[in-house]
């Protein structure tokens, strides 16, 4: 039993051993900044944004166009899109069609790196039940760089 005790102890050892190192390429076990645009993470948007892409990088020329749809209800609604940084302008986004979407629109118009977020209640809030006070939050950032 001592034997078997001791197998588990050195395949745990290894295995965490083996996570640290997948940090990176050379296995150093950091992870690198934020990307740039010469990183292969920072990628082209898809045409629309949506809750999935939380988290994630993407890159984009002055004169490209970021668009955005959050789908969400009346009873957990998206908070308005906000953008901190520097590279994006707010454009017409269009119409929400649905109560608790957020639709948002932005345009590169200078190099920059700028990081749009919004947040939603976890819980619905119905009177006289019993909700929560989390938050969904979603955040995305937008590396703007000259053609």
């Amino acid at each position: 039993m001592r034997r078997t005790t001791q197998h588990r102890i050195l395949a745990l050892v290894a295995l965490t051993l083996l996570v640290a190192g997948c940090g990176d390429e050379a296995g150093s076990g950091t992870v690198s900044p934020s990307p740039t645009k010469t990183d292969a993470s920072c990628t082209a948007p898809p045409a629309e944004l949506g809750a999935t892409d939380t988290g994630r990088t993407f890159c984009l020329t002055t004169g490209g166009v970021v668009r955005l749809a959050l789908d969400g209800t009346a009873d957990r609604p998206w908070e308005p899109v906000r953008v901190s940084g520097g590279g994006l302008e707010a454009t017409n986004s269009g119409i929400v069609i649905q109560p608790g979407d957020a639709v948002a629109a932005f345009e590169a118009v200078s190099a920059g790196t700028a990081q749009l977020s919004s947040s939603r209640p976890l819980c619905a809030t119905e009177p006289g039940r019993v909700s929560c006070k989390g938050l969904q939050e979603w955040t995305v950032t937008v590396v703007v760089t000259k053609p």
